[in-house]
């Protein structure tokens, strides 16, 4: 099927011969990593119900279990331990999907714990967007308007008539929802004023009426009395909004490059204006399509420093000290709760280079080899025999098909079954060794 056509591209795809492989792309893409139970009870499920058991999950224990571990993170004041919380979170979670989007919207609504230096208010930013993360996007967006630490991160805590913040106004237009070339500087500056009178008092959230302006204002070929609600109502009613939020979920879930025509982006702006912004079809939509089980999707993503390692982690059924694998994410350039700038990370091929390429494969190395990692099962070893990979080529074919998301070479592959067989794969370290050699593989960083 011709992927450059959009309407046969977006239609629900006819996998007919559905294998583990799409599983795993599937949990790559829509979660951090599959396991070896999963790929198995995935294919067999069948592309439809796969996709239906990443949308209908229970959390209710893990949810209470990860509240009582924030409060015991938010009574120690401790915000840098907040990335160590989240990583935890994305390594253990039964919901997948919910918690890949949440670090989507982290990075769409980019907010460093650095400058707003409150483990409460990131702690409570990051509720909301996974509260909202597959919901209806007005609603997200309409809430962290309110937010205090999107507020303090923005300079927007005091929000005057005499002298209306544009820094809301301008990122709500130029990151959150049109993009660049859609609105004008008077915009800005018109839009800002809708929303003086919004500010915080005692860590909350405050409208103060007596410094709102309750002047007309005109911005968007639109004029009225209107205040901040009604502003982001005008934003998302442009015909840019739901083009400019499927480019971003475009690159999130299928391709880093090369962008997509906006031709090829139209039927899935359409789907998103149809459903109101409801971010759960929405995303439905594209983890069933046609094109998202393309050669335009498998292997066309650079895998992020978070999505490499607790995709790792999830995959071979490890666990590691939190505070330090922090630490390596942020040398390889993805700290959660601690992005850049307000653009997010830019990813893409910005998450390699010489340096970072050296620091993922120290980070396997280190992982697989370290006395202190905790396994699933006893060691690696045991782990591979479970999967009925008890001989070399076995082992390799099982490794690859967990773990890389395209075929790689077939002397690279031949290269990987005589190192099986010098070193065997009974023994932990040897199959530790076999995975660090997998992860030097260009294909290794691919998603």
């Amino acid at each position: 099927m011709k992927m450059d056509d959009p309407k046969s591209a977006w239609k629900q795809a006819d996998v007919k011969n559905w294998t583990k492989r799409h599983v795993a792309h599937l949990y790559r893409r829509a979660g951090f990593a599959a396991t070896p139970d999963e790929l198995k009870s995935g294919q067999k499920l069948g592309l439809e119900k796969c996709v239906d058991r990443l949308f209908n999950v229970e959390t209710t224990k893990f949810d209470s279990m990860m509240k009582k571990m924030g409060a015991t993170l938010l009574a120690a004041r401790e915000t840098r331990s907040l990335s160590a919380w989240w990583l935890y979170r994305m390594r253990f979670t039964p919901d997948q999907l919910l918690e890949k989007m949440t670090l989507f919207w982290h990075g769409h609504f980019a907010t460093s714990a650095a400058k707003v230096n409150s483990a409460d208010a990131m702690l409570d930013q990051n509720r909301i967007l996974r509260n909202n993360a597959l919901g209806k996007f007005e609603k997200m967006v309409s809430a962290i308007a309110r937010d205090p630490a999107m507020l303090i991160y923005l300079d927007s805590q005091e929000n005057r008539k005499t002298r209306p913040n544009e820094n809301f106004a301008r990122e709500l237009m130029e990151l959150f929802c049109l993009e660049s070339g859609n609105y004008t500087e008077t915009d800005i500056k018109q839009m800002a004023r809708c929303f003086t009178g919004w500010e915080i008092r005692r860590k909350k959230f405050r409208f103060n009426p007596y410094q709102h302006d309750n002047g007309v204002k005109k911005f968007l070929s639109q004029s009225g009395n209107f205040g901040g609600e009604d502003a982001i109502k005008i934003v998302l009613a442009q015909a840019a909004a739901p083009r400019f939020i499927a480019k971003k979920l475009y690159r999130f879930f299928i391709a880093d490059e090369p962008t997509p025509s906006p031709e090829m982006l139209e039927p899935l702006a359409q789907e998103i204006r149809k459903s109101n912004f409801d971010m759960g079809k929405t995303v439905r939509k594209i983890l069933l399509s046609n094109i998202f089980y393309s050669k335009q999707s498998i292997g066309k993503k650079l895998r992020s420093p978070v999505e490499f390692a607790v995709g790792l982690k999830r995959a071979l059924g490890a666990s590691v000290n939190l505070n330090e694998l922090a630490n390596r994410l942020e040398q390889l350039g993805q700290l959660p709760f601690y992005p850049p700038n307000v653009a997010g990370w830019e990813g893409g091929r910005k998450w390699i280079n010489s340096s970072t390429l050296l620091g993922r494969a120290n980070l396997v190395g280190d992982l697989v080899r370290n006395n202190n990692t905790k396994w699933a099962d006893s060691n690696l070893a045991v782990w591979l025999r479970k999967q009925n990979a008890a001989r070399p080529e076995q082992a390799v074919d099982s490794l690859l098909e967990l773990l890389v998301a395209v075929p790689i070479p077939g002397a690279a592959k031949s290269k990987l079954v005589r190192l099986a067989e010098k070193r065997g794969v009974k023994s932990h370290d040897a199959v530790a060794d076999l995975i660090h050699a997998i992860s030097l593989l260009p294909e290794f960083q691919l998603s």
